[in-house]
């Protein structure tokens, strides 16, 4: 498995685990958690993706439970997270509405949390999950920076953010934020379209793409034209429609890094099949066609 250097102190597997639906299974013993750990690294796949909001703000102490039954587990991957959502439920039963809360006061109790749910002394890559338009960009950028002035938190970055929201928060840090995780996918191809894939690639920035499945939209009604060309493609290289689907992000140059977020253990032991999949432009091209319903202008 291929790595990717977000900054010169934190590296990445190609392939990143994602744990958001983690509590739903039927098993969330930490041997299960722990096996689906293993089935990733088997693969060399040594990232994991979490967020304080995912399982109802219950999925970081699933991983945390397995991590505190496998001594050293911990030390074998690095830790995504993510935090600024308050929903009313879990810990925030008692929030009135829905909100995202970028406060410096919010950002300190939510790495604590996380960092006691998963059982650890630091996070590798705190995502800002949400853009907050009440974010007051100076309180949040210092939050930031001291988090990783503490050692409590490696890298920072961003999801879901669009660019006059990551210029407005870059221009309040002295950490450099390392990366964008946004939906990506042959369903959502609109940030290959209209520029956002182009000006982190400018930069040097590598994008991590949630739901590069399309939230299972591939395997559902609808989207017939470019699942026939998945398909084909998948038959003439032996492997299924999900791999060819990750291959075509991974074969980008922006270096995408697609977060799986498949929950059976026998999809997670296939994630890697995504990266034996010979794919050239014109196949890259074929896809998007297939896609976007008409050929390119």
């Amino acid at each position: 498995m291929k790595r990717v250097s977000l900054n010169p102190d934190l590296e990445l597997s190609r392939i990143v685990y994602g744990m958001w639906r983690i509590g739903d299974d039927t098993d969330t013993s930490p041997s299960h958690v722990q096996a689906k750990i293993e089935a990733c690294l088997a693969q060399g796949i040594t990232t994991m993706d979490q967020a304080d909001i995912y399982g109802g703000y219950t999925a970081e102490a699933i991983l945390g439970a397995a991590f505190q039954a496998s001594p050293g587990l911990r030390d074998k991957v690095e830790l995504v997270t993510k935090c600024d959502i308050v929903a009313p439920m879990g810990r925030y039963q008692s929030a009135r509405v829905k909100h995202y809360n970028t406060s410096r006061t919010h950002i300190l109790a939510s790495v604590e949390h996380s960092l006691q749910d998963m059982k650890t002394d630091r996070i590798d890559l705190l995502l800002i999950h949400r853009p907050d338009p009440f974010m007051d960009h100076h309180e949040t950028g210092k939050a930031l920076d001291e988090l990783v002035a503490s050692g409590k938190v490696r890298a920072v970055g961003v999801s879901n953010f669009k660019l006059n929201d990551w210029t407005l928060l870059q221009s309040a840090m002295s950490t450099k934020l390392c990366t964008n995780q946004v939906e990506l996918s042959v369903l959502n191809h609109a940030p290959f379209i209209e520029g956002e894939v182009q000006w982190m690639q400018e930069r040097g920035i590598h994008p991590m793409a949630w739901s590069p499945l399309g939230g299972g939209g591939l395997f559902g009604t609808g989207g017939e034209a470019v699942r026939s060309v998945l398909k084909r493609m998948a038959s003439d290289q032996g492997v299924d429609v999900a791999a060819v689907a990750v291959a075509w992000l991974l074969a980008h140059p922006a270096k995408i890094l697609p977060v799986m977020g498949t929950n059976t253990l026998d999809r997670i032991q296939t994630f890697d099949q995504a990266t034996g999949v010979k794919m050239d432009r014109q196949d890259w091209f074929e896809i998007l066609t297939a896609a976007q319903g008409h050929e390119v202008p």
